[in-house]
């Protein structure tokens, strides 16, 4: 009996048949949960509005935790119906490893520190960058970041290859300028990391308030901006690509089991 309690909560958590409403019913209302913890922590930045509804932020907060650690707690209880977590200790340590179960323990994990120190004001404040993996934990429930994970493995070896690219040429015109422009702008240009980050402005036509002022200077400058928008159009068109290929694999696919469920009948 518990066998099977373990397989339908598998099966709920993880949606692994989309024709089943329960799934689908839990996962939205958890795709809703997560949505709207992102918007209150961008709403608790709002001094005027933290103020006033400091407790319900409270209140909300403390509620959400106890679902996601009840969340947690039951994937990696019932992870080892999948063949491949099926040791009871090291099947789970393996899940509990994997990246959105780390995402997930991320959510959580700061409640219950701060709870253990809660005097700690200064751990307070560097916990705070962990609540951002709330908006991590969406690409457990949204198929759109799903998509996007899938497309940037599909592309990686292009995607590292572009970004190469951009390093490569990022350094030799950072280089370039910081010999050319020192000796007239040593405050501007006072070694070539500092000149990189001039260099990643330049590339990506942002700007800032200074530039180069020697003639071979502005040469240079010139060439990065149209050298830099050409090579950081590389990782669009890239993504771009990806995103047509994943579309289609996609539609193939749900072709593939209407077919399927045709076939099969009534």
């Amino acid at each position: 009996m518990a066998e099977s309690y373990k397989e339908r909560v598998y099966e709920i958590l993880e949606a692994t048949d989309p024709e089943d409403r329960v799934a689908e019913a839990a996962n939205l209302i958890m795709l809703l949960l997560v949505v709207s913890n992102v918007a209150a922590v961008v709403l608790e930045t709002v001094e005027g509005i933290y103020l006033v509804y400091k407790d319900l932020f409270h209140y909300f907060a403390t509620f959400s935790i106890v679902i996601f650690t009840i969340e947690y707690i039951l994937r990696v209880w019932s992870c080892d119906v999948e063949p491949k977590y099926r040791q009871p200790i090291l099947g789970r340590l393996r899940f509990a490893l994997t990246p959105l179960a780390l995402i997930d323990l991320m959510v959580i994990l700061p409640a219950y520190v701060i709870l253990a120190f809660p005097s700690d004001h200064q751990l307070l404040r560097s916990l705070r960058l962990l609540w951002t993996f709330r908006l991590l934990k969406l690409r457990r429930y949204s198929e759109s970041l799903e998509t996007i994970e899938n497309v940037i493995r599909a592309q990686q070896r292009e995607l590292f290859m572009s970004f190469s690219a951009i390093l490569f040429f990022m350094v030799l015109s950072s280089t370039a300028v910081y010999f050319l422009e020192h000796d007239a702008q040593p405050q501007r240009f006072p070694d070539i990391p500092a000149t990189m980050w001039w260099a990643v402005l330049t590339m990506t036509t942002v700007g800032d308030n200074f530039y180069p002022i020697t003639p071979w200077g502005k040469l240079v400058g010139g060439l990065i901006i149209i050298l830099g928008v050409a090579t950081f159009a590389l990782p669009t068109s890239i993504l771009t690509s990806g995103f047509v290929e994943e579309l289609e694999r996609k539609r193939e696919q749900e072709k593939a089991q209407e077919r399927e469920r045709l076939e099969e009948g009534p």
